[in-house]
């Protein structure tokens, strides 16, 4: 008994730890992994950056500076890219936001069959990439033509991204009070006045957040494109996560290839940035 009593002391006696180091020990291993897998090939791409490597002159990298990033932003194919990036991201965009919201609409109206519609509008952003653009590969015609195949990149992006847009936006509706909705129509507001002054100011915030997730993975889009033109044809969908990777791995220069990507990155924090201050002014004012 004596023997137990004094172990009690012990564990009584005892300090616990500290929240900080108990919050330390959770955290740190989802940091070891970050660390390993995006910190340290972060910072071999930063390095990569300011030397001239290149697989075709193994041995030789000399250090110049910000010379990869200069003769990016100095070069036409770049900029060339750039727009390309930006027109898929703004085209793409808009029709996904305005398909979503009608469907969303739609679905979130008391039809009988509703549930059969969400499960077919779901559809296509569950089937996998390649099973659809298969079947865009069968109108290879227009794939061929430089003035119509960014167009049918575009429309692929649509039918595949337009479904989870549409499912954050009925999220976003089913939200709102509906006793807000419903007095609205009782004062004579019709459909048009009921969207335009109650539910999209309401909605906002959901669609400044869908616009920033949809901008930066818009801009930097890279298997959808490569997957049905590589590119192609002429360039006419080398956007400028394209031109990145055809500069690195099928031109094997490893430190322009890494400068575009940080460049790429810069762009997509300036979109970012845009977007998060829209997102906090209509915090305040809502």
């Amino acid at each position: 008994m004596a023997v137990l009593a004094r172990t009690r002391r012990r564990v009584r006696s005892g300090r616990p730890w500290p929240e900080s180091w108990v919050a330390a020990a959770f955290v740190a291993p989802a940091a070891l992994v970050i660390v390993l897998i995006v910190l340290i090939p972060l910072g071999r791409a930063l390095w990569m950056s300011v030397f001239d490597i290149r697989l075709t002159r193994p041995g030789v990298e000399p250090f110049v500076g910000l010379g990869n990033y200069l003769e990016q932003l100095t070069s036409g194919d770049f900029w060339a890219a750039t727009w390309r990036a930006l027109y898929f991201t703004v085209v793409s965009t808009t029709l996904e936001l305005g398909f979503g919201m009608g469907l969303a609409l739609l679905m979130d109206q008391p039809l009988r069959w509703r549930w059969l519609l969400r499960t077919l509008v779901i559809l296509p952003w569950a089937l996998p990439l390649l099973t659809q653009t298969g079947l865009l590969h069968s109108y290879e015609p227009f794939l061929s033509d430089s003035d119509l195949a960014m167009w049918m990149v575009i429309v692929a992006d649509v039918w595949k991204l337009t479904p989870l847009v549409a499912i954050l936006l009925l999220a976003g509706l089913q939200s709102i009070d509906r006793e807000v909705v419903e007095v609205a129509r009782v004062d004579g507001a019709g459909p048009w006045q009921v969207f335009r002054h109650i539910l999209l100011p309401l909605l906002t915030p959901v669609i400044l957040i869908l616009l920033v997730l949809r901008t930066m993975e818009a801009f930097k889009v890279f298997d959808l494109i490569w997957i049905m033109t590589h590119g192609g044809p002429a360039n006419s969908t080398q956007t400028i996560a394209i031109y990145a990777y055809q500069t690195a791995y099928q031109g094997f220069d490893f430190g322009r290839g890494a400068a575009l990507g940080y460049l790429i990155a810069l762009v997509i924090m300036v979109l970012a940035a845009v977007y998060l201050r829209l997102l906090g002014r209509t915090g305040q004012t809502m």
